[in-house]
């Protein structure tokens, strides 16, 4: 690794988060992590408060850090809304995306379609807000993206989470950001370009919350295969 202990500390303990090696609950021990690490519990430290300010680690009173555990009932709440201004953004955006913005869209869809082999969930998921931030920005409504920049803001210590939870939906999200931009192109209707929208954020809660409690019929076909 390169970079100084503490950013040492910080990517190695972010990328267990996202692969769910540490796993929502997960309790972080500096003194272990710092051996397993080869330096002193300072640096570790360092690493755990920068992952606390992002929301990925929770201090506990007499029990110390934790990988934040998933609010659902908050996750779902905020991904509700979300997907309403965030497909009003895009629908109101539509007009004003030229080709030029249009193909920077794309080439960013490639870039997330060529880690489906070899799947990253952090990278995944900065390329999936660069996507979509490349079709809402230019929403005319400042009230409506300002709601969609604190919906963001609130899914912060979660994203990676979600598509490391459930890395199949990844392909699916690739699929359905091409029919956006084949909407927005054609010049669908409004209402057609805010309804993809909205369904593509709705479709990734459905599978995450799935994921978290899968029924017992999804085990049966786990087992089969």
């Amino acid at each position: 690794m390169t970079g100084s202990k503490s950013e040492q500390a910080y990517v190695w303990l972010r990328a267990r988060i996202s692969a769910r090696e540490f796993g929502p609950g997960y309790r972080l021990v500096l003194g272990a992590i710092a051996d397993e690490l080869g330096m002193s519990v300072v640096p570790v430290r360092e690493a755990i408060r920068r992952l606390e300010a992002e929301g990925l680690v929770t201090f506990e009173r007499n029990v110390g850090a934790r990988v934040t555990l998933v609010d659902q009932s908050e996750y779902a709440h905020t991904m509700q809304t979300l997907g309403i201004v965030e497909g009003a953004a895009t629908s109101l955006s539509a007009p004003l995306l030229d080709e030029d913005t249009l193909a920077r869209a794309e080439a960013i869809n490639e870039r997330m379609k060529a880690l489906l082999d070899h799947f990253d969930a952090h990278i995944f998921t900065d390329l999936n807000r660069e996507f979509h931030s490349v079709l809402y920005e230019p929403c005319p409504n400042p009230h409506i993206l300002d709601l969609v920049h604190r919906g963001w803001a609130r899914l912060s210590g979660i994203r990676d989470t979600t598509f490391a939870y459930v890395p199949g939906r990844a392909q699916h999200s690739v699929e359905e950001h091409t029919r956006i931009l084949e909407l927005i192109r054609a010049g669908a209707e409004p209402i057609e370009i805010e309804l993809a929208a909205r369904n593509h954020r709705w479709r990734t809660m459905d599978a995450f919350l799935h994921a978290l409690h899968p029924t017992p019929t999804d085990s049966r076909k786990t087992e089969g295969r």
